[in-house]
């Protein structure tokens, strides 16, 4: 789309102005070339046009109109629209700066959605609240109710009226009443029939206080029985017989003792009611009588017009002025209803009286004035200001003035007294030609699915493109559906806020979106502890979004947003970490004995933190009451093998374990593991907890693996190779069912039982592990005819077991005691053992030694055969006591008591340790003091055995004598016993190791404790400390390591041999090497140390050589032959010209090395700034300087040549006239791309300058601008 500017005279003139005098009329004193140069020069306005004007189209302005009213529905018949008007003093809500806002915009949300009428406020000039309430009748009147009880404050009276009148009041259910509330928007409480209470209690505003107190006392009047008189008196003539601020009639009421009621004038009715006695009736009616008639006649009206606008001034707040002006001059104002279009003001008075009446109308008719000021519509709320503050400060000062902004059209109304609002009028004015002349709007079409990320996540987008550019952005909501978006504020902020705008939908209407497949296992991985990980990622990529799906969803779904090609870079790399993830996350599992994982763990964990260090795996070993004996190592699968073989090996290492395999048809492999590995299982539980490991299903390979020690192995290897020949020839499987706790009792005790019928019948017979869902399945495997009679006998033993005998046995009731006690723990281990039968002991307190057994019969009878057994053994117990010194208790229970459980267990006797000694406990009192040879009375005491042994030290065992005697044995056996070992002081502290390592890695092998004496001590003596089997072996070790330490003394004495040798420091580099590659080979090949001076040592020329002896001499004798050579090397200075130096370096010094390499010879160019730049120093042997100096000439001719050549090339390729300097000079310097009368040519505006710079709402001289004409 093109522009054309369009330059008028005015627009040059006001251009022109703004222009300097040099830039008019030229420098003075320039020649007539500098003229004719400028004059070549374009002008700004030339090299860049203005935009076209923006005229104001009618048309739109039309359409805009056409767009506001086309919103208005037409009105039907049932809908009615009712105004309520609250003034200032009666306003619940005051707070003027927030209209619109706050508890009273949410107060009519709330009525309008409760009651569904439509609301619209706003506010009067006297700051009073006008309601418009639109809907139907019913919601009207509900709104109505909720307006007065929520917005406008509430005031209270009580009305007096006889008890019996009440119920006429409350009405059938009650419906007088709700209409009588309803009607007069009031809360009627009237007390309850029990309540003697007469007060009826009325609260609401003070109008509807007035309707509901004259309607409760027109009821009450017509229940009355003292006589009742209704008087039909025009309503004009009621203002005369109530009187100003009813005066008048309270003044006939106190005089005839009658109560006369006056309808309000906002109730339009005639009849005025009067009660009392007969004679106050009358007297009273006579006296209305009389002034209505005087009134009447004495009376005449003046009718005038009057705005309509002015009428509630007249009024007055609650009518007051209409009481002031018929006080004053006796005169009633009647004002035609709100509702009515009539102008007309009717005074009605005696005739002498209307002028002033007149006056007075006209006075406060016209102390307030309307006017309005022209602004555009979106200016409004710049003009309002944030939180209303730039017209709080109008309104404050003019409190009176009343501003009204109404949507959508383009002025602000004002009302208030006359002079208020023309001084406002003026301020308003001020701002709004300050804000047409600094700011501007424009709108841009954006699709509204990119709204939300305009705005951001909590608006941080959108404002601070608002705070960058000071201007405002409206977004429309979502339910507008609107593409529309308005900016408004600074010209040029306006203008970069819309070009950020659009570049960021720009941006969007890019971006793509992409989903990621990725398990949900990876993404707590991925995200990392506190969000680590991802941020890593969000930070590579700032932007792309990543959005992970809620845990709760199971999704795998991961949602990357953004620019196309930095989301398929992101979602590349995103693959990557999951592809190395999944690498990573191989599971192997490794079936290591239980009793060998604390010695995988190692002490402290040391043996498991090494193996998962140095193969970078994660292994978890199961917890220490598991029956498990799977370690899982998880991470890259060689890794994983690597941590197998070395776990493996350690178990290898600590017992005798074997692995054998053996061949088995893969395609038998399932069969002989059977439903859920319970065939292997039960031959992996026979033959002593042995591995067999069968190859992957599916792989072909036939090979079992069976690991263990040597005898289960063997036996395991039989078992399986005569399952798998049952299963390739004449297998047969059969199952039967018994109850679980049989199952113990068909096993027997050891396998003993089910052992007899296996071999029997030769069948393999398999019972329901702990895991098993089917507790009761029974599976018999083997040839037809085995598991035949494997199944008979078993049926058989079923069958005796399901038959239920009762059976009596007499128990001594000392004994009882002993089988009820720790919750009848010995009961409940018989029951588990056979056949589940059931004991029952007589109760407690009885005499009684008869014992009852229930349960099979051969299950009866084997737990009354070990009942008696354990009976023998009571009888038979004895108690004897083990002395052993408390110190040593705590070695001999061993840790967590193992070494004491496996006593009891292997003897059947009862160990009980004595309570620890109190070393902490005062010391024994001394003796007492005797007097005149005697002690004190009552101190006397027996003498103490001091061989008697002390309670701490006594160890109680119980059970049969000579079972007891075999405890004793074994708990002396475990008393650790002490032996000193001669190890050279000098060598204590290899012993112990770095941070006691050695040591503890001793004890931990030795299962020993070893005590070496403090360095203070100088002792040899070192203490070993644990059982006597296990000292021999401690001791050995011991001295072992000390011969292992006493070579290593003398072998590092024989290293440490030292010799020097003296070299001139000049050849120390050529014996370093380039990166010390030559000394290092020395180094390596002797196996020595060789050390060169420091720069601050005295001796320069010594270097030392440290180690064996012969290999020191070899060493001195590799490096002298290095010197010789040197020294039999030459220096030759050449000169080579300069020009060539680099050709013979090359790139990255590439040639000067293969000269070096090829003739074994060094080069030293000359440095930068050298006294002669061509001198060239070339060392080495004589005959290699030489060939190396012929090469270097041959180089230097050769690329001299080529020199030469291309300095005349270059001679011809210069311009003529001089060097390529002179030229630039000549030409001058480049002034790049130059206009004339461009704006940035004027002078900077003066900061002091109140015209530059305005205050804010001072009116401002319009000035031009070299911009060109403003536009709006």
């Amino acid at each position: 789309m093109s522009s054309v500017a369009v330059l008028t005279q005015e627009s040059f003139n006001e251009h022109r102005s703004g222009l300097r005098p040099e830039q008019i009329g030229g420098a003075p004193g320039a020649g007539p070339s500098a003229g004719e140069e400028e004059d070549a020069l374009p002008t700004y306005k030339d090299a860049f046009p203005p935009l076209p004007e923006k005229a104001a189209s009618p048309e739109g302005t039309q359409e805009t109109a056409n767009a506001w009213t086309s919103k208005i529905r037409p009105l039907k018949s049932s809908v009615i629209t009712q105004v309520f008007h609250v003034p200032l003093e009666e306003r619940k809500y005051k707070d003027l700066n927030q209209f619109g806002e706050g508890d009273q915009a949410k107060v009519c949300v709330d009525i309008m959605h409760k009651t569904g009428a439509h609301l619209e406020l706003s506010l009067a000039k006297d700051q009073g609240l006008s309601i418009m309430v639109s809907g139907k009748l019913d919601a009207v009147m509900k709104a109505r109710k909720e307006i007065v009880s929520r917005l406008q404050t509430q005031a209270s009276a009580t009305v007096a009226i006889p008890k019996e009148h009440h119920r006429f009041v409350i009405g059938k259910n009650g419906e007088k009443l709700q209409e009588l509330e309803l009607k007069t928007a009031t809360k009627i409480q009237i007390p309850r029939p029990d309540d003697t209470s007469n007060q009826i209690k009325i609260s609401g505003t003070k109008e509807g206080l007035e309707k509901a107190k004259h309607e409760i006392l027109l009821i009450s009047a017509e229940q009355d029985k003292r006589a009742v008189e209704r008087v039909n008196i025009d309503k004009v003539y009621h203002p005369f017989l109530t009187g100003a601020y009813n005066k008048l009639v309270g003044e006939m009421m106190q005089e005839t003792g009658a109560r006369i009621n006056v309808p309000p004038p906002s109730v339009n009715k005639t009849e005025i009611v009067i009660t009392g006695e007969k004679e106050q009736v009358a007297l009273a009616v006579t006296m209305i009588k009389k002034v209505y008639e005087e009134k009447k006649k004495n009376t005449t009206t003046i009718a005038v017009e009057v705005k309509k606008s002015q009428h509630k001034y007249v009024i007055g707040p609650k009518g007051n002025t209409l009481q002031e002006i018929l006080e004053k001059t006796g005169v009633s104002v009647e004002i035609p209803p709100s509702d009515s279009s009539s102008e007309t003001v009717i005074l009605r008075g005696e005739p002498d009286r209307l002028g002033q009446a007149l006056t007075e109308v006209y006075a406060k008719a016209n102390s307030y004035t309307v006017s309005s000021v022209s602004a555009p519509s979106w200016l409004h709320r710049f003009i309002i200001g944030k939180k209303g503050q730039n017209l709080a400060k109008i309104t404050q000062q003019m409190p009176k003035v009343h501003i009204e902004f109404t949507e959508g059209e383009d002025k602000i109304t004002l009302e208030g007294p006359t002079k208020d609002v023309q001084m406002v009028q003026g301020q308003i004015e001020i701002i709004v030609t300050d804000l047409v002349n600094r700011m501007d709007f424009t709108e841009i079409s954006v699709d509204p699915k990119f709204h939300r990320h305009l705005i951001g996540k909590g608006g941080v987008n959108i404002n601070r493109i608002k705070e960058l550019h000071k201007v405002s952005v409206r977004i429309p909501p979502d339910n507008e559906k609107s593409t529309v978006i308005r900016i408004e504020g600074d010209p040029q902020g306006v203008q970069e806020a819309k070009k950020e705008l659009l570049e960021l939908t720009t941006r969007m209407e890019n971006e793509r979106t992409k989903d990621l497949i990725i398990e949900q296992r990876f993404h707590r991985a991925i995200i990392g502890q506190k969000g680590e990980k991802i941020k890593e990622v969000r930070d590579k990529f700032p932007e792309v979004i990543i959005n992970f799906p809620d845990p709760a969803q199971k999704s795998d779904i991961v949602q990357l947003r953004g620019p196309r090609n930095e989301v398929e870079k992101c979602a590349k790399f995103m693959q990557k970490i999951v592809a190395e993830m999944v690498e990573n996350g191989f599971c192997l599992s490794v079936p290591i004995f239980k009793q060998f994982h604390r010695n995988i763990i190692g002490k402290g964990g040391s043996n498991i933190k090494k193996i998962r260090e140095e193969t970078s795996t994660k292994i978890d070993l199961p917890a220490e009451n598991s029956n498990s004996e799977m370690i899982v190592i998880t991470g890259k699968k060689a890794n994983c093998e690597v941590a197998r073989t070395r776990i493996l090996a350690i178990q290898k290492e600590l017992a005798n374990i074997t692995e054998i395999e053996v061949s088995i048809p893969s395609k038998l492999h399932n069969s002989l593991i059977g439903s859920k590995g319970r065939f292997v299982r039960s031959i992996m539980e026979e033959c002593g907890g042995v591995h067999i490991h069968f190859p992957t299903e599916g792989s072909g390979i036939d090979k079992v693996t069976i690991r263990g020690p040597a005898e289960e192995v063997e036996k395991a290897k039989q078992q399986l190779l005569a399952l798998a020949e049952e299963k390739q020839t004449k297998s047969h499987t059969a199952e039967l069912r018994a109850k679980p706790e049989y199952h113990k009792f068909l096993i027997g005790k050891g396998g003993g039982n089910i052992r007899k019928v296996r071999d029997s019948t030769g069948a393999r017979i398999i019972f329901p592990t702990a895991d098993d869902q089917d507790q009761e399945l029974i599976t018999v495997v083997g040839t037809e005819e085995a598991v035949r009679d494997a199944q008979k006998e078993l049926e058989e033993l079923i069958k005796s077991l399901d038959n239920v005998v009762e059976d009596n046995m007499i128990v001594d009731p000392k004994h009882h005691r002993y089988f009820v006690a720790r919750r009848g723990q010995v009961l409940r281990d018989l029951a588990d053992e056979y056949g589940g039968v059931m004991v029952s002991f007589p109760r407690t307190g009885t005499q009684s030694d008869k014992v009852t057994l229930k349960g099979a019969k051969e299950c009866v009878e084997a737990a009354k055969k070990r009942m008696l057994e354990i009976v023998e053994d009571l009888d038979a117990q004895v108690t004897i006591e083990c002395v052993i010194t408390q110190k040593f208790h705590r070695s001999i229970m061993g840790p967590k008591g193992s070494r004491i459980q496996q006593i009891t267990r292997d003897h059947n006797v009862q160990i009980k340790f004595p309570e620890r000694e109190d070393l902490q406990a005062a010391p024994p009192a001394e003796a007492p003091i005797q007097e005149n040879g005697e002690a004190e009375a009552g101190e006397v005491k027996e003498p103490v055995d001091s061989n008697a042994p002390k309670k701490c030290d006594v160890i109680v065992i119980s059970g049969r004598k000579e079972r007891c005697e075999a405890a004793v044995e074994a708990l002396k056996a475990l008393v650790p016993v002490t032996i000193e070992v001669e190890v050279p002081f000098d060598l204590h502290r290899y012993i112990i190791g770095q941070k006691g390592s050695g040591i503890r890695k001793m004890m931990d092998e030795f299962e020993v404790n070893i005590q070496v004496p403090a360095p203070e001590q100088q002792s040899d003596k070192i203490s070993i400390s644990g059982l006597a089997n296990h000292l021999d072996r401690a001791k050995e070790g011991l001295l072992d390591r000390v011969k292992e330490l006493q070579a290593d003394q003398e072998d590092r004495a024989l290293r440490s041999f030292k010799l020097t040798i003296t070299v001139d420091p000049k050849y120390h580099p050529k014996i370093i090497g380039r990166k010390g590659a030559i000394i290092t080979t020395i180094r390596t090949e002797h196996d020595v140390n060789i050390q060169f001076p420091d720069k601050n040592d005295e001796n320069q020329d010594q270097i030392t050589i440290t180690g064996y002896e012969h290999k020191a001499i070899a060493a001195r004798d590799a490096i002298q032959a290095i010197v010789d050579e040197l020294e039999e090397m030459i220096s030759e200075d050449i000169t080579l010209d300069g020009r060539v130096h680099a050709r013979i370096i090359g790139a990255r010094g590439k040639g000067i090395r293969k000269i070096m390499d090829e003739f074994k010879v060094d080069l030293r160019f000359p440095q930068s700034g050298a006294a002669d730049p061509n001198l060239v120093t070339v060392t080495g042997r004589p005959e290699l300087v030489d060939e190396a100096i012929d090469h270097l000439l041959n180089l230097e001719e050769e690329f001299m040549a080529d020199a030469v050549e291309n300095e005349t090339k270059m001679a011809y390729m210069r311009p003529h006239g001089g060097s390529a300097s002179a030229m630039d000079e000549q030409r001058g310097p480049s002034k790049g791309f130059v206009v004339r009368e461009a704006p940035w040519t004027e002078q900077a505006p003066d900061m002091s300058s109140s015209e530059d710079f305005p205050s804010f709402g001072a009116p401002v001289a319009p000035k031009a601008s070299p911009w060109g004409p403003k536009r709006f």
